[in-house]
């Protein structure tokens, strides 16, 4: 029965396959269980709340991919997303966390409508590839002073901003440690490098005794602290008009691109032939709009899941197994309460630093693309804001353009994203 509906024979897979490639995906995209509470829960939401919620958005998104799609994709709060929700709407604009989960839960509907109207591939098509790429570095860039500041490699300077931290301490040396763990592992082709690397350094950080081993196993906590606290009225306040913005722009990039490219990977998109994106991205529209609810930032298709498609897996079968684990995680809430700040930190720039790769498609030998491209990546860790890199990079783009005599080269969907930026910045600028 799970081979006919999963059609296992027409797509040259089996059971035993997809399992195996389902486990590969978890393992490579499952730290996000440790590193989503340790975020957003620096907002003063409940960590463990957070954990439960994490794992059951993952759970639900990855389970309506699977079924609803048939993709070998996992879903799970973003990177990124996470990290603007924490540390820009609630931490910088000083919105509380209630109301950034109302933000999410509206951009997850207008990202509904975008996808049921097939609005969402016209906006998509209209964004230029060197923006596009400039946003993904620039969140990693965003990702990595995230990073580095909580571990202590980085911190605050009254002369130069910013300064080398104190080497000799134990938290900056774990950190250090943790990311060439996992960047050796990586490139070994070490399944769940990332995860390994946090746990390594977890584990030396009890033995030292600079960290409190709280067990690894136990009934999951009370989602109750998170879900369902979402203030939906409050976010509609004209502050939040840029915030919503962000939130929308950066999941129809990132879900579509991640989409589309995973699938091309697993041979599920050939020229000529039906696929079921369509589905696909109704599958991580729905997990937004679902995952705001029970408490987390918004929902993503995971990058990482080429790692299942590598390992052979491609079906839905996959994902069902991805979100079969998800659950099954939800039992190590104690290990993920274990896990300090300087474990996560290595994770997050490591991340980071495979998000920066993205750069090398921009046309850096052409100035109106280059130059917005540029703006986009760096506004975004110098202010601390995916919005103001996003905002900066948009209207450069149109105005460079335009000075330049080319103003037919600009998109209708990047004029529009522009002005409304400018927009924010006229009249709504907090």
């Amino acid at each position: 029965m799970i081979a006919k509906f999963f059609e296992l024979e027409a797509h040259g897979t089996s059971i035993r396959t997809e399992v195996v490639a389902g486990l590969t995906t978890f393992l490579t995209m499952s730290y996000i269980i440790f590193v989503n509470p340790a975020i957003l829960s620096t907002t003063g939401m409940d960590r463990g709340a957070v954990f439960v919620a994490t794992c059951l958005a993952a759970a639900l998104g990855t389970l309506v991919m699977a079924l609803l799609a048939k993709w070998p994709i996992g879903m799970a709060p973003g990177m990124g997303l996470n990290a603007f929700f924490a540390f820009t709407v609630v931490g910088g604009m000083g919105f509380t966390w209630q109301q950034a989960l109302g933000a999410v839960f509206i951009s997850g509907v207008i990202f509904l409508i975008l996808t049921v109207t097939g609005a969402r591939r016209w906006l998509v098509s209209g964004i230029p590839q060197s923006m596009r790429c400039a946003i993904v570095a620039g969140i990693g860039l965003f990702l990595a002073i995230i990073a580095l500041k909580g571990s202590g490699i980085v911190v605050a300077s009254e002369a130069t901003f910013v300064t080398l931290g104190d080497l000799s301490q134990p938290g900056p040396l774990l950190a250090i440690a943790g990311f060439f763990i996992i960047a050796a592992l990586d490139a070994h082709k070490v399944r769940g490098a990332i995860l390994i690397g946090m746990l390594v350094v977890t584990i030396v950080s009890m033995l030292l005794g600079i960290n409190e081993f709280q067990g690894v196993v136990s009934l999951p906590p009370s989602i109750l602290p998170t879900f369902l606290q979402l203030d939906i009225w409050g976010a509609l306040q004209a502050g939040f008009l840029h915030v919503i913005l962000v939130f929308v722009l950066v999941e129809v990039f990132d879900a579509t691109g991640t989409l589309i490219g995973v699938a091309k990977r697993a041979g599920l998109m050939k020229q000529g032939e039906p696929n079921r994106l369509g589905r696909a991205l109704m599958a991580d529209s729905t997990a937004i709009v679902a995952g705001s609810m029970l408490g987390t930032s918004s929902t993503t298709a995971y990058v990482e899941s080429a790692s299942g498609v590598q390992a052979g897996g491609r079906t839905g079968l996959t994902a069902l197994v991805v979100a079969a684990l998800f659950i099954a995680a939800l039992m190590f809430s104690p290990l993920a309460g274990s896990v300090p700040a300087y474990a996560t930190a290595p994770a997050l720039l490591y991340v980071a630093a495979l998000m920066m790769r993205e750069l090398i498609e921009v046309k850096w030998d052409d100035v109106t693309e280059a130059a917005p491209a540029a703006l986009t990546a760096l506004m975004m860790p110098f202010t601390y804001s995916i919005a103001n890199g996003l905002a900066f990079g948009f209207v450069s783009y149109a105005v460079l353009k335009t000075l330049a005599g080319r103003p037919r080269e600009v998109h209708p969907a990047t004029w529009i994203v522009a002005a409304l930026f400018t927009l924010r910045f006229a009249f709504f600028a907090e």
